[in-house]
């Protein structure tokens, strides 16, 4: 198997990548008070020795009181978490990586009298949770430009301590999602309506993002069709309502799109091989980065039984060297070996380690 292309260098406007090997941000919840300590910096700066082109962090929070589910899951405002992120960014960095933090708010996807901040209700375009139940009131337009302005001071800090770049969490059902996706906006304002009119809360964060960071630090967007809990969700049903939904998003300024499929080798529609990241990549003319599945043993791809670890591989590089799409995330696989692509690279697959749920208890 000739894995050659994934290791050849990436460039996209000031982002320069030694290879196309992303790491898909995975959420740990290994940050006390929202903190990053120097485990967590440990834990980025050895994937980077592993040889990822690019890190995207977990998801972290904006500062808003509501924005996560977990006291330890990492905020990304305030002087101690902001210090302990700028560590993250010098171990990277010292061992050659490249990193960009996701900022997230998870909206209606927070329990009523959730941590940290239980007094906090959770916040959406329309109060309505992804069953499509009333929980809250809808945001009201003074929210909306708050979130807006916590996007962008996020942004802002990210580019103050060092990062490459920012990754805004558009996927899942989050609260940008959330906005995306007709179930949970029922607006009727110039927040709702139509696809395109579903796509103006996030076109306006990349906006103010941009604003606060000039017009040459990179801005991904991660978008999915499925949500949590809703694996047969779709923002698009054909390439027509993707362009529709894609255009207003590229022309706001997002420079890579990050498509978040569950299986990357999976066609997005009827008609064509391409999967969501190469219909983005095809509609917007942008770079994509595709993600779902990526190195993972057949046991825990079941739906494919005979894709073991090397088709899986096999699939890639061919889609890769079509030019399908540019960048490919790397998820579960990363967090049981953090040396996953240099034993890629030196053909050593034989030594790669299995993923197992129990991995995920340790940071590593």
């Amino acid at each position: 198997m000739n894995t050659e292309i994934l290791f050849t260098p990436f460039q996209a406007g000031n982002l320069s990548l030694s290879n196309r090997i992303v790491m898909a941000p995975m959420t740990r919840g290994f940050s006390p008070n929202g903190v990053p300590g120097s485990d967590v910096a440990a834990y980025y700066r050895r994937r980077a020795e592993g040889g990822v082109g690019l890190i995207v962090t977990e998801g972290t929070a904006i500062n808003h009181p509501s924005a996560v589910t977990s006291p330890n899951i990492p905020t990304f405002h305030g002087e101690e978490a902001l210090k302990g992120w700028a560590q993250v960014v010098k171990e990277v960095h010292a061992a050659g990586g490249k990193i960009i933090p996701q900022l997230w708010h998870v909206g209606m996807a927070r329990s009523i009298g959730a941590l940290p901040n239980a007094e906090a209700l959770p916040i959406g375009p329309s109060g309505l949770n992804l069953a499509g139940e009333q929980v809250t009131e809808p945001m009201t337009e003074d929210e909306i430009q708050g979130i807006i302005t916590a996007f962008a001071q996020a942004a802002a800090d990210a580019k103050r301590i060092g990062f490459d770049g920012i990754e805004l969490h558009g996927a899942h059902g989050y609260l940008i999602d959330q906005f995306f996706w007709e179930k949970t906006n029922q607006r009727t304002d110039r927040y709702g309506g139509d696809m395109e009119a579903r796509t103006t809360f996030a076109v306006e964060i990349v906006d103010a993002c941009r604003r606060a960071v000039g017009p040459d630090f990179p801005i991904v967007l991660r978008f999915s069709q499925w949500k949590a809990g809703d694996y047969s969700a779709k923002l698009a049903r054909n390439p027509e309502e993707l362009t529709r939904f894609l255009a207003p998003l590229s022309n706001a300024g997002v420079d890579i799109f990050h498509c978040s499929t569950r299986r990357f080798w999976l066609p997005e529609f009827e008609g064509s091989e391409l999967n969501l990241a190469g219909w983005t990549k095809k509609i917007t003319g942008k770079p994509s980065i595709t993600v779902g599945s990526v190195g993972m043993n057949s046991e825990f791809v079941s739906a494919v039984p005979d894709k073991n670890e090397e088709d899986n591989l096999d699939r890639l590089v061919e889609m890769l060297e079509k030019e399908e799409f540019d960048l490919v995330a790397v998820g579960r696989a990363l967090i049981i070996d953090p040396e996953w692509p240099a034993k890629v690279q030196s053909g050593r697959t034989e030594e790669i380690l299995p993923f197992t749920p129990e991995s995920t208890q340790t940071l590593y």
